[in-house]
């Protein structure tokens, strides 16, 4: 990855800055230490939790079907996706240190692509599992096979690796010139393009090509799966099931709204003056709260997760 850098950067193409400023979130001094707690807290929520997911499922034979798989890969992308961030800002609150190198600015931007797109991507697979067991449960064990769910997980990763390595290589062909502060927390692409001195048409020709197409498609699909599970359980007069799908659907439809409103809010429908609150606070729900909400909604509401959990705690407790 590295090397695609150094190999891009050409003498003719090399910013003229060797570092940037991270400004952060206007926080008022006096206040440093509160937001500094509690952002602290959240992450280290958002550590145990997924952590907690992961060793359970691990664990436990139970859990060791398709959509725990899959839950277990969102859980680690979450804990990627904020470990990406958030360390960071929490270090430059405490030391007021905002300086970051060029190319450390760089290779976060690339890990928050990446992880971000597979978060993205995951959420979709996830609603197509939960598709296949409600609308057609006789056929679930043949269809979500084993070597279908390492597909799913394999090409997630590799298309949001290639959509990371594909904005990255197209950024640092550009120059940076005079000012070097970022007014953000962490290295966001369109604060960094509007901080260039160079021609970004094409950047944002592949933004709103390439990545509103990985945006809108795995979103059209995953209403597309609970629309079709929803109409499969109103042909059934339950009521205990329809209030347990529907509950069950709005919790995860909860997140998929908060994670890709949050994300449109930034990337599609952001001011072009540059980062305000409102860009700020949606970056924080995305790469801060919607990780730290995940465990809750998917997993510690679940009956196997809550009987694993128990399982755990009596085994360590003798």
């Amino acid at each position: 990855m590295f090397s695609i850098w150094k190999s891009s950067m050409r003498p003719e193409n090399q910013s003229s800055v060797s570092d940037f400023l991270l400004l952060g979130l206007s926080i008022p001094p006096e206040q440093h230490v509160i937001f500094f707690a509690l952002f602290l807290m959240m992450y280290l929520t958002m550590m145990l939790g997924n952590l907690l997911i992961i060793l359970l499922i691990r664990l436990d034979s139970s859990l060791h079907t398709p959509m725990y798989f899959f839950l277990s890969h969102l859980a680690f992308s979450d804990i990627s996706l904020s470990s990406v961030t958030i360390p960071k800002m929490l270090v430059n609150m405490q030391t007021q240190e905002k300086s970051i190198p060029f190319v450390q600015c760089i290779s976060q931007m690339c890990f928050f692509f990446v992880f971000g797109c597979l978060d993205n991507f995951l959420l979709a697979v996830m609603a197509y599992d939960r598709y296949v067991a409600i609308c057609q449960p006789l056929h679930y064990t043949t269809l979500m096979r084993q070597e279908l769910c390492v597909s799913l997980v394999a090409g997630s990763w590799f298309f949001s690796c290639a959509h990371a390595l594909l904005h990255t290589f197209l950024l640092v062909q550009l120059s940076f010139c005079a000012n070097n502060a970022i007014p953000h927390f962490y290295c966001d692409l369109t604060v960094l393009l509007k901080m260039s001195c160079s021609d970004i048409s094409i950047n944002e020709l592949v933004i709103f090509t390439e990545g509103g197409m990985l945006f809108f498609l795995p979103l059209g699909s995953i209403l597309v799966s609970y629309i079709w599970i929803l109409a499969t359980i109103l042909r059934v007069p339950s009521k205990k099931r329809l209030f347990k799908v529907f509950s069950t659907c709005g919790s995860h439809l909860f997140v998929v709204f908060l994670y890709y409103g949050t994300v449109a809010g930034v990337y599609f429908f952001s001011s072009s003056g540059g980062p305000n609150g409102k860009d700020i606070i949606a970056s924080v729900m995305y790469t801060a709260v919607t990780p730290m909400l995940n465990p809750f909604i998917y997993s510690l509401r679940n009956r196997d997760i809550k009987r694993a959990l128990k399982i755990f705690i009596n085994r360590l407790a003798s």
